[in-house]
């Protein structure tokens, strides 16, 4: 009985382990794409360029990376999330960023399947990316970065499933009036609103006020 047991288990690992779901955290788009799996870009904050993947602000902190991409994990998808050199562009970031979203789409990965989720700066660059590439059924998630700036930016229109944090204590808010202004192309749009009290800084480490919620979204069935 012992024997079977043992066999039986064997069995059942090789049977899951012939499925990939996600799981893995790489550092750029994977070589090899399957297209049943989910994957998620996470674009971090503009103190993070450079070479140093846990900077010090002095008003906000430490912002912590490598913590982030951790907790961001999760088995049910696979986490792309790139250290960008100092002073990149965010056009041509956005424009590097959505030829990987595209590749996937190329190799059969469903537009549902994917996700953006940028803070700050790498929130700006995910705003840019949904608008070059403009389709109504990939995930994107904006962590404070719905400035008055972005807001300005008449060409930047949000396009598919939209998810919105921002920090009550932030002088950084809102994305309601950046959807407003991208009519007919924001096929679903949440926004909460999480009150630390720690203003832009909330987003520097993985805290539950905003990890939770995202990765609740992220994980959602149905896509809105």
């Amino acid at each position: 009985m012992k024997v079977w047991y043992v066999s039986k288990k064997f069995l059942l690992f090789l049977l899951f382990s012939s499925f990939s779901y996600g799981g893995e955290v790489f550092e750029s788009l994977p070589d090899k794409i399957n297209s049943s799996d989910k994957y998620v870009f996470y674009s971090h904050g503009l103190i993070v360029e450079g070479t140093d993947p846990t900077p010090i602000h002095e008003r906000w902190g430490q912002y912590n990376f490598p913590a982030i991409k951790k907790e961001l994990a999760d088995l049910s998808y696979h986490l792309i999330a790139t250290h960008r050199p100092a002073k990149t562009h965010p056009f041509k970031y956005a424009e590097q960023l959505s030829k990987q979203v595209t590749k996937l789409l190329k190799n059969g990965v469903p537009a549902s399947n994917i996700s953006l989720v940028g803070f700050s700066r790498g929130g700006f660059i995910t705003a840019i990316a949904s608008s070059n590439l403009k389709n109504m059924d990939i995930n994107f998630v904006i962590l404070a970065a719905c400035t008055s700036g972005l807001a300005k930016k008449a060409e930047i229109d949000i396009y598919g499933h939209l998810f919105s944090v921002f920090e009550t204590s932030d002088s950084v808010g809102s994305c309601d009036h950046v959807v407003a202004r991208s009519v007919g192309t924001v096929s679903f749009y949440k926004e909460i609103s999480i009150s630390t009290g720690k203003e832009h800084g909330a987003f520097f480490i993985p805290r539950k006020e905003w990890i939770v919620p995202v990765k609740a979204w992220l994980k959602r069935k149905k896509p809105q």
